[in-house]
């Protein structure tokens, strides 16, 4: 299947780590912040786009590229997230967010 023109330029905005990331995604996916703020409504808005990331299941190494920060750092923040929406340890995170 074809990817649509919505989701290249979400890919896009997220390599270029665009501040338009945001509010486009939540344009196109109202649900998925709905439901994310059902599990926790006090997610800032740099945990909402790392959301995003893991929502586009980009690795661990693409988000540190595109976000400039160790790869290390990205798991922290992985770890945060996973804490702060109680996503079990045993439970594959990219998994989760392609579930919701």
């Amino acid at each position: 299947m074809m990817k649509s023109l919505a989701e290249d330029e979400i890919l896009r905005l997220a390599k270029e780590n665009s501040p338009r990331l945001l509010s486009k995604f939540k344009n196109l996916y109202p649900a998925f912040f709905e439901k994310l703020s059902t599990i926790q409504q006090n997610l800032q808005n740099s945990e909402l786009i790392f959301c995003i990331y893991l929502k586009l299941n980009l690795t661990t190494k693409e988000i540190a590229t595109y976000t400039f920060v160790t790869p290390k750092a990205i798991q922290n923040r992985k770890n945060r997230i996973r804490k702060k929406l109680n996503i079990p340890s045993t439970v594959d995170i990219y998994k989760w967010f392609d579930a919701i």
